[in-house]
């Protein structure tokens, strides 16, 4: 029986990990990609975020843990946290254990994002190869760069519409929008007044403009 190789999209900043060599050497299909929310994307439904104890002690520390929940939770059906590493998540920094405790607490119970502990980076990447496999073979979901989000408002739909094009973030979507109001004046712009927009510039314009015009090719 020959294998099926799940595709997975992978934060741009996880290119150098131990991860993504050892998801390239169990022959999953990789693709790079600059991603608002978490670092792996298994399919529609499932997005990782992986955190070392580390990380997540941090990210915890500059309160940076709860929004990034609320992007996962607003943003994918099936989000899910990897908590990888064997150091003592109650002993590495001066938190107090309630504290971790409730953070982690409040992720499965208030924001309802499973937490699931491994060891390695090699345990972690046989995870997500598992997760990716499960999704796209078992249960049919097909990968998508982005969630489908619930319960938007009219503004809300608009700026995630806006920040499905390449660069565009929160901020640079907030910008356009401001700037030319609606998103059929977004999409009938030249590259010329979309240079005008601050942040975007000549290469993201130019880039946008390219892609905005091409044909579709399956």
């Amino acid at each position: 029986m020959i294998e099926e190789n799940p595709k997975i999209l992978i934060d741009y900043r996880e290119s150098k990990s131990i991860i993504m060599k050892k998801l390239y050497e169990m022959n999953c299909i990789l693709e790079m990609k600059k991603l608002e929310v978490g670092d792996f994307i298994c399919s529609k439904r499932v997005c990782i975020e992986r955190k070392t104890i580390n990380d997540f002690l941090e990210s915890l520390i500059d309160k940076r843990l709860f929004s990034q929940a609320k992007d996962l939770r607003e943003q994918f059906e099936r989000p899910l946290i990897i908590l990888e590493g064997t150091k003592d998540l109650f002993a590495l920094r001066k938190i107090h254990p309630n504290a971790i405790l409730g953070a982690l607490s409040s992720l499965v119970i208030d924001y309802g994002i499973p937490i699931i502990k491994t060891e390695t980076p090699l345990e972690t990447a046989k995870l997500i190869k598992t997760i990716a496999k499960r999704e796209q073979f078992k249960n049919g979901s097909s990968i998508s760069l982005r969630g489908k989000r619930t319960k938007l408002s009219d503004e809300e739909q608009k700026k995630f519409i806006v920040e499905g094009l390449p660069f565009v973030g929160p901020k640079l979507a907030e910008n356009l929008l401001k700037e030319f109001k609606t998103i059929r004046n977004i999409v009938n712009a030249e590259e010329e007044e979309l240079k005008k927009v601050k942040n975007l510039g000549k290469k993201k314009a130019e880039y946008i403009v390219k892609i905005l015009s091409e044909e579709y090719e399956k």
